[in-house]
Formats: C-alpha cells, structure tokens, sequence
C-alpha cells in the first residue's frame, strides 16, 4: 500500500494528491472530478469537470454552456498523472457515479449519493470493490427503511385521481433535478395533464435529450383555468410558499422525500401529503452496500456520519466520520436554486 494518502480534505474539498485534483468540491479549483449534478456536490466555477458521459446533459442543463466538462463511460479507466480513475454507477439520479481512483495497489472509492431501488430513469448502482470507501449517511439510521416504489407511485396517483375528481390540481414538491423524473415515470397520465415548474421542465428536457422516456409534460404557465382543476404539477421546494402557487387556486399540496419518515415532518413542510420516496439509500442498504464493497476502511459523509460510522467500528471496521459543508437530501434544495431554474418562462434554454 502507499504510505501517501489517496485522498484527504482541504477547505475546498476532497483533494487527491497523486492525481492532483479534487472530487465533489465546494469550491472552485482547476480540476473537478464530479458524483452527481446535485448543487451540494457540483460547484460552479471550476477550470474542468470530469463527469460520467450518462449525466452530460444534466451537467451542462446546470453548469452552463461556457463550463469546460470532459466525460468519461461508465466503467473506462483513465490516467491522471499517477492514478487510475474510473466512473461506475451510483443509482441516485441520471449520470450519477461512484468515483473509484487506483495508485500503488490502493482502491479507493468514493459514492457520493447513491440508492439501491430500481429507478427507470438512471443506471442502476453496482457495487464496486475496493479498500477504502467513503459512502453517504444521509438516512444512516435503522428508522429509515423504504417500501417498493411501485407502492409509492400507487399512492402518488391514488391521491393525483381523488383530488382530481373534487376539481383540485394537485402540487407535489420534488427536488428539481432526480426525483422529479423518477415520479414522472411512475405517474398516470390519463388522470389529468401533468405540469411543470421552470426548474424542473428544463431538466425534463435534459432527461429526454439523454434518451430518457418521460410522459408528456408542459410549463405550468402554458396551462388553461379548465384543465388545471385535474392536473398534477410538479414544483422544486423552492417554490412551496410563494406567490406562484396561486395560478392554481384552492388545491392538494404534498411532498416526496425519505424524510417524510419522520413524524410531523408532513406539518413541519406544510403540506397535506407526505409520500417516503428517496434517491438515498436506506439503512439496511447502506449496510448491504458497504458489506458487498469488501472495504475495510470506511469514510462517513453527509448525514448521520457519527451513528453509522459508530455502528461500523462496532462490527470490527475501521470507520471514521467526515464533516463537510453539507449534510444530506435536504442540501439537494441548492440544486433546486442554479441560475435560471427559478424562471417558469416557456422561453427560458431558447424556447420550446
């Protein structure tokens, strides 16, 4: 093994030594390696990104056209400088990956966020072996356990249909970029049109350029008073509470999140309806994941980091928590909030 650590952490991020570069910083620095196009794991202002090829639509939807981004396959090793990198499959959103770097005989992996539930609109996770693997903690506590999203979905559009047929639209806050395509695939179309925020119909079109089958959507804004009384409408948790909401009246609000888990976390969003659907992984997932990677050194980051890693050194790993500047699905909102997803314009990315 090499006596030189393969990654370590900086005020701006993880940092690699021998590759010279850094992966999910929060701030700018001139190499980036990239997990996700989450905002609390991709800043903007770097020199370089390298991403997975699956996400490039998404990166550029949300770096911008003058960011200088390089992809990389799913799985097609690269040289920097001293290491070996490559990209495999993380789970949680399109183009998602879990960064695994090679020098000396030393594997490290890095997950970012990833989930182990099938999910129609991005590669499914593999689990990649390795020595040394840093993995989130977001849901890291043994209350977090998920049910199949086929059931999720059946009462997403079990709710959608009553509301409906009371003449009320039905709101349901997503984060904007993941999990808004995920409930996409599993609605019912023929209950009613399904409407979109800004933020999330021009992520819908980076989904759709990417070769991801989507229903039908248009901007809330297009929308006619007649049809809005059964329409579903998508909106980023930015949105909840503003004046934009009132285009559609007296209707159904709900959210779709892991932390609708909690107990009063319904009240606590002001919302009717809570549905526990995550792009995390859930306890007993972690555990499976961090067993199938054979690692023996674990790093905790985002979320319950001193539970799991705790928990993890009980069992005879050598687990150690990481702070970083963000905690977990609720810092997934400074993705909602990139310039220009705010805007509900049709016109907005040259129209259309």
């Amino acid at each position: 093994m090499t006596t030189q650590p393969l990654i370590m952490q900086t005020p701006h991020g993880f940092y690699c030594p021998p590759g010279d570069f850094y992966i999910d910083p929060w701030q700018p620095v001139p190499r980036a390696l990239v997990t996700h196009a989450h905002g609390d794991h991709c800043t903007w202002g770097c020199e370089s990104y390298l991403v997975a090829a699956a996400g490039a639509t998404v990166f550029r939807t949300r770096l911008g056209p003058a960011a200088h981004i390089e992809h990389l396959p799913y799985g097609e090793p690269i040289r920097i400088r001293d290491v070996t990198v490559s990209f495999h499959p993380a789970g949680h959103i399109l183009g998602s990956a879990q960064i695994r770097v090679e020098h000396a005989g030393e594997i490290l992996v890095v997950s970012g966020d990833y989930k182990r539930q099938p999910d129609s609109t991005c590669a499914p996770f593999e689990p990649v072996r390795c020595h040394h693997f840093i993995t989130e903690a977001t849901f890291g506590l043994p209350i977090y356990h998920w049910q199949p999203t086929a059931i999720i979905f059946d009462q997403i559009n079990r709710w959608w249909a009553a509301n409906a047929n009371q003449g009320k639209a039905s709101i349901l806050y997503v984060y904007a970029l993941g999990k808004a395509q995920r409930v996409l695939s599993g609605l019912d179309p023929s209950i009613g049109a399904i409407l979109c925020h800004g933020a999330v119909e021009r992520l819908n079109r980076a989904y759709r350029e990417a070769g991801i089958a989507l229903p039908a959507t248009r901007y809330a804004s297009t929308a006619d008073k007649a049809e809005i009384g059964r329409s579903l409408v998508l909106a980023p948790v930015s949105a909840r509470g503003t004046t934009w909401t009132r285009r559609f009246g007296t209707h159904a609000s709900g959210f779709a999140s892991g932390w609708m888990r909690i107990r009063g976390a319904r009240r606590q969003k002001s919302v009717d309806r809570g549905f526990i659907l995550s792009d995390h992984a859930d306890w007993d997932d972690l555990l499976r994941t961090i067993h199938e990677t054979g690692a023996t050194r674990i790093g905790v980051t985002h979320g319950y980091t001193a539970v799991l890693s705790r928990w993890l050194v009980d069992q005879g790993l050598d687990a150690y928590a990481i702070d970083t500047r963000y905690g977990g699905e609720a810092d997934e909102v400074s993705g909602d909030d990139m310039p220009g997803d705010n805007d509900d314009s049709p016109g907005e990315e040259g129209g259309g």
